[in-house]
């Protein structure tokens, strides 16, 4: 048994069966975040570069998006991989809190960003002619910065709340990646859980409220669409908000049961997979449902491919 103040370092415990198991999971993490690296990249590129881009809702918001994305899946998965391809599952107890801290950062402001965008397709559709009254860019800019702002107060607040637990139940952690609710079962403090255990609950009814404003706004988006003659217009609208809607709603729903589970229903396996569908899976496909489903980003992408190659020539 031991305290916090003698732990300098926690073990991950995902990965260690076998040898041959940590080296798929490797490889399955490196595919994953090489996709995850190529399709940000690439929008970022491709807004950059394209001053017909540089509109509210591309410059302010899905480049912003596209950055969390990549900073959150790097928050993770390069220490997971390195753990596996080396066989070790060793990270530093400064290393654990720059993870937590990192992670809630990034995963708040973007999912802070995911509310502004559903706004932003509200107006877009149901409200077009107040739209750049309303989310004009100085607009958009100021709740980009709210977004990033939020979530770094969002992640000092549960970092020091986290680490001011004392742990004197081991350093073994059944997860890839410093999870909050994997440190709170190695605390040794019934009222210090508690705290953290509480602010972890507000938080998940904090998320869902945005979620709850993020579907509303996609059914005034549905009623609005459903209202054109157009068929392609429906298809148009609901092709482009329904992945969108999915994706956050797996991450609000595997997020929320990762953090408020109660522990007789927990299990290694099940850990594992729910944290790689909020944690991993949602920066990988986040690229594939904005440009897939936007044709004028689709057009910047493949001038930027064509571009690439002609100099490569």
């Amino acid at each position: 048994m031991s305290n916090s103040s003698s732990i300098t370092e926690f073990l991950f415990l995902a990965f260690a069966d076998t040898q041959e198991l940590q080296l798929l999971h490797f490889w399955l993490f490196l595919g994953i975040y090489l996709a995850a690296l190529l399709g940000n990249g690439l929008i970022i590129t491709a807004i950059a570069c394209h001053h017909h881009l540089h509109t509210p809702m591309y410059f302010s918001l899905l480049l912003n998006l596209s950055i969390l994305d990549l900073g959150t899946i790097s928050t993770t998965v390069p220490k997971a991989m390195a753990n596996s391809f080396w066989d070790t599952g060793a990270i530093s107890y400064a290393g654990c809190a720059a993870q937590v801290f990192f992670f809630f950062f990034l995963i708040s402001a973007e999912f802070s960003l995911l509310t502004v965008m559903s706004y932003d397709r509200y107006v877009a559709i149901c409200q077009p002619l107040h739209y750049g009254t309303l989310l004009g860019s100085r607009a958009c800019v100021h709740m980009a910065a709210a977004a990033w702002g939020s979530g770094f107060l969002y992640a000092v607040l549960h970092m020091a709340n986290t680490f001011s637990i004392p742990l004197c139940q081991g350093n073994a952690l059944d997860q890839f990646f410093c999870e909050v609710p994997q440190i709170l079962k190695v605390s040794c403090s019934d009222s210090d859980y508690l705290r953290e255990a509480g602010l972890l609950i507000l938080s998940c009814f904090l998320v869902f409220g945005c979620f709850v404003f993020i579907v509303l706004s996609y059914v005034q988006i549905f009623r609005a669409v459903l209202r054109l003659p157009s068929e392609q217009g429906w298809h148009k609208a609901f092709s482009t908000c329904l992945p969108h809607l999915a994706v956050v709603s797996l991450f609000i729903s595997t997020g929320m049961f990762a953090y408020l589970k109660p522990p007789s229903m927990s299990s290694p396996s099940l850990d594992l997979v729910v944290a790689v569908l909020y944690s991993v899976l949602p920066p990988a496909v986040n690229p594939l449902i904005y440009s897939m489903r936007n044709q004028e980003l689709k057009d910047s992408l493949w001038k930027l491919a064509q571009w690439m190659l002609f100099h490569k020539q």
